[in-house]
């Protein structure tokens, strides 16, 4: 429309041009906000499935760093001169977590050890439940350099224990280690 105002004139409103401008950078920004929601809500369940990781490798941990860690194997204790050998790294023969007979008595016992999911592991609601599509593994490692000014306990009197989860079709874990030291190596709970 055009309007004659003392001999000028003066166009009002706007052209094609601008409004097909506008129409493509508003599209251009609503299409970078919907992206970034898409990403945004696909990957919203993973602080879930890292929380879910979480709670297995801790739990897993509190039971390994609660058993006994003593030169005697607990099943046969003896008294102290007969133990004078720490015991080996991994389950005697014929102990099983979970075994109503016999049992991890040990720290030593869950060097190596993993853990499926989907299910309970123990087969009882006492055990450490792992979910479908998560695993776990435990390794239990002599450390040498604990302590202050870095060693003051020796390599037998301490040992690494490191849980690792494995979540979300394999690509993703969580590792959480704790320590144990033989604080009493004859005594036993």
């Amino acid at each position: 429309m055009f309007i004659s105002m003392a001999g000028k004139v003066r166009q009002s409103g706007i052209s094609l041009i601008e409004l097909v401008m506008f129409i493509v950078i508003v599209s251009v920004g609503i299409v970078g906000i919907l992206s970034v929601m898409n990403v945004t809500s696909k990957s919203s369940a993973d602080p879930q499935l890292r929380k879910q990781a979480l709670a297995v490798a801790e739990a897993l941990l509190e039971e390994v760093e609660l058993m006994p860690f003593t030169d005697c194997d607990p099943d046969g204790y003896n008294p102290p001169a007969a133990c004078s050998q720490p015991e080996a790294m991994g389950p005697e023969s014929g102990e099983l977590r979970g075994s109503l007979t016999t049992p991890f008595d040990n720290v030593n016992d869950y060097a190596g050890f993993t853990l499926a999911g989907g299910g309970t592991d123990i087969g009882s609601s006492a055990g450490v439940t792992v979910p479908a599509g998560y695993s776990a593994a435990v390794s239990v490692t002599q450390d040498n350099a604990f302590g202050p000014g870095g060693g003051t306990l020796a390599a037998a009197d301490v040992l690494r224990i490191a849980v690792t989860v494995t979540y979300n079709s394999g690509r993703d874990s969580i590792v959480l280690e704790g320590y144990r030291t033989r604080y009493a190596p004859t005594a036993m709970p």
